[in-house]
């Protein structure tokens, strides 16, 4: 667990673009030495194929060490597949700015487990990609973000990525 003398960032992670551009921003515009930054990685809850998952299913997964992101049999344990753009990033940010990057992995709701782990955690900041869904789309699926936003205990930035023109 990381220690509490030092500032816990978290980052919503599913590695898609949006997700990838949020921990860019985080790491550029807010991390700083001694940060840990936590990628939270919320997996449905339909099949436990693992009876550690059952146990876990309140508090997260233990903390995954960046090391052990590119380990294929650990990721495969979860159901992973980290992108190489966000193994890229977590590298460079523990490297360049001396931040220790963590894995996190909870398992139900992405707009109740995030705003769990802001609390168990706990987090003094949340960043999260918007995934540009449109008008339409939001009314029938509603957006994670904006629910996290509106019920997290902690500041909660949401990243825009470049590519979000589409509707």
């Amino acid at each position: 667990m990381p220690r509490s003398n030092h500032r816990r960032l978290g980052v919503a992670m599913d590695f898609s673009p949006c997700s990838v551009a949020a921990l860019k921003w985080a790491v550029e515009n807010f991390a700083r030495e001694g940060d840990h930054i936590i990628l939270l990685i919320i997996r449905p809850d339909v099949n436990y194929e693992h009876g550690e998952m059952q146990l876990w299913e309140l508090t997260g997964a233990p903390y995954i060490p960046l090391n052990e992101f590119t380990d294929a049999e650990v990721m495969k344990k979860y159901g992973l597949k980290p992108t190489p753009e966000a193994i890229e990033v977590s590298q460079k940010a523990a490297k360049d700015k001396k931040v220790e990057v963590l894995m996190k992995i909870f398992w139900g709701d992405p707009r109740e487990k995030i705003c769990q782990a802001v609390d168990s955690i706990p987090l003094e900041a949340l960043f999260m990609g918007n995934r540009g869904l449109g008008p339409l789309q939001r009314a029938f699926m509603g957006s994670v973000s904006n629910y996290v936003v509106n019920h997290a205990t902690c500041p909660v930035i949401v990243v825009k990525s470049d590519n979000q023109n589409k509707s």
